[in-house]
């Protein structure tokens, strides 16, 4: 039997919003070079019946992480709060209506399909590669497990796992390999959605647990903080603290409620919940935690939680990533748990969790055309001339990488992780997603080629979409030139962008004193080697 080949431009597989975006772009700026659309499609794993939109959709990732910019900055170069986010970016923002950081993933799945609708792109979810075909170096097609042939000249993959890549024989490290810790990996998280609570009413009930665990005469909180603490006085001590030091004036550490969001800056919720639960607040001992949460604030009175957190190695972020971001069984029992305590303790009516877990990072690929290290973020990035946008963000590894300290401690480099980082301000390029060895191919998510820790900042969304964007234009000028994709340098990408309108502010900087910027290089090289 022969095989039905169906034929397109653009192929992304995962159905992320940077690979959304970016296959949007390419379709775009192919049609204002030839007033015609190409041909795009949108393979990934999920159920299209719970929304496109990978993590920030089906993952429930309501609470976007912004790009952090310093006053000094922004006055400056008269930037807003987040600073000039990239064109298509500010576009998806006012398309869902988010004010600040909430993002409704119904609303955003609506806006994603309409915008690939626009430019005439395909939708094809529950799908698995079986193998990836390829001519040369170049991918031809993609053979998925059903049986269909999907032929294309431009591939992008927007996998947490560049699983892409992968099925191609690109070579990806285990979890943070680049830092010689092949099976470590950063916390995954299932996020959920509770109505009936007004944010009033969720300030008086942290209120009255900060109070109560202020108060060392109240035994029976204080038994919960012992409870949280696994039963080690150290530790229930450092539980403590901020309560009894901030005993007169608890607001001080008490949430805190924007237009659209809320963050909370205490354990409190935290203690209460684990207390109820019998377990310790700790990633490495429960598995599990109900961290200290970021909830945005979405219509129709419901909030969404990124809080439990669950501890996994780096095979498991992989099987996690492949089998379609699906939660374990054990992670569904501590999510009805956890249902039943805001029920009973906070009053929520409905705790809803998300379909999919939000995956971190599950590894990176390698030979890409330029890797991107944190130090070259403290530097400023890119070169300006060459820069598509600025975006800047905290060294974020939420949850820890397990046995960093200890690596660190072997190559005699003492305290460094531990010691504060600002936040770099970088400029952005597109190279570290371009693959020397499959030049029609680019992998735009927290898999692309980082090294160190540039991956906890490169894995935030509103980053990839800047990449994503010129990714797209890349695309274009690759498929109407003859030219190999990772042949397309960021200097042509930010001359489009430029002659279209579209080119954001650049102001990346070294945001650090050069004494630190060299010890960040000193360390990242030393755990590297």
């Amino acid at each position: 039997m022969t095989d039905v080949i169906r034929h397109y431009d653009v192929i992304c597989f995962g159905d992320e919003v940077p690979g959304i975006l970016a296959v949007v772009s390419a379709a775009r700026e192919h049609y204002r070079r030839v007033k015609k659309y190409p041909r795009s499609l949108v393979l990934f794993k999920g159920n299209s019946k719970f929304g496109i939109g990978g993590h920030l959709v089906r993952g429930g990732l309501s609470y976007l992480d912004r790009s952090v910019v310093a006053k000094v900055v922004r006055d400056k170069f008269n930037l807003p709060t987040y600073g000039d986010e990239s064109a298509i970016y500010e576009e998806f923002l006012a398309r869902t209506g988010v004010q600040q950081v909430g993002l409704d993933p119904n609303k955003a799945s609506t806006v994603l399909r309409k915008m690939l609708s626009e430019v005439g792109a395909d939708i094809l979810d529950n799908i698995d590669i079986e193998s990836v075909n390829k001519n040369g170096a170049d991918i031809l097609s993609i053979r998925l497990t059903k049986g269909e042939v999907y032929q294309g000249k431009v591939f992008i993959d927007s996998t947490v796992n560049a699983e892409l890549a992968q099925f191609a024989g690109v070579r990806k490290l285990k979890g943070f390999e680049t830092f010689g810790l092949p099976d470590s990996e950063l916390s995954v998280t299932l996020t959920f959605e509770i109505e009936g609570v007004s944010v009033d009413r969720l300030k008086q009930v942290e209120m009255q647990y900060m109070k109560r665990f202020a108060n060392l005469a109240d035994k029976d909180a204080q038994g919960w903080i012992n409870i949280a603490a696994g039963g080690n006085p150290k530790r229930a001590d450092y539980l403590r603290e901020p309560f009894v030091t901030n005993k007169d004036n608890l607001s001080k550490i008490a949430m805190y409620s924007g237009s659209d969001y809320i963050d909370v800056r205490s354990y409190a919720l935290s203690i209460a919940y684990h207390s109820f639960r019998g377990t310790q607040l700790s990633l490495a001992v429960s598995n599990a935690i109900l961290d200290k949460a970021n909830i945005a604030i979405l219509p129709n009175g419901r909030m969404s939680w990124n809080a439990l957190l669950f501890d996994v190695n780096a095979d498991q972020a992989e099987s996690l990533a492949r089998n379609g971001s699906r939660p374990t069984l054990e992670m569904l029992n501590e999510m009805e748990l956890l249902a039943k305590w805001f029920k009973v303790a906070v009053g929520a009516t409905t705790v809803r969790r998300a379909p999919e877990l939000y995956i971190r990072h599950a590894g990176n690929v390698t030979s890409v055309v330029d890797p991107l290290t944190g130090t070259e973020m403290l530097q400023g990035g890119v070169p300006a001339k060459q820069a598509l946008g600025t975006f800047g963000y905290h060294f974020d590894i939420r949850g820890g990488i397990d046995g960093l300290g200890v690596r660190a401690g072997e190559k005699g480099l003492g305290e460094f992780t531990s010691k504060y980082l600002p936040a770099p301000l970088f400029n952005i390029g597109i190279l570290h997603t371009l693959l020397r060895d499959v030049p029609n191919l680019s992998v735009i998510s927290p898999a692309s080629g980082f090294e160190g820790y540039a991956s906890s900042c490169g894995r935030i969304v509103e980053f990839n979409c800047a990449v994503g964007e010129g990714i797209g234009i890349a695309a274009a000028i690759s498929m109407l030139s003859g030219r190999k994709l990772n042949q397309i340098s960021d200097r042509e990408v930010r001359d489009v962008l430029s002659a279209t309108g579209k080119l954001s502010k650049v102001y990346g900087q070294p945001n650090s004193a050069d004494t630190e910027i060299a010890e960040l290089q000193k360390f990242e090289q030393s755990m590297m080697a």
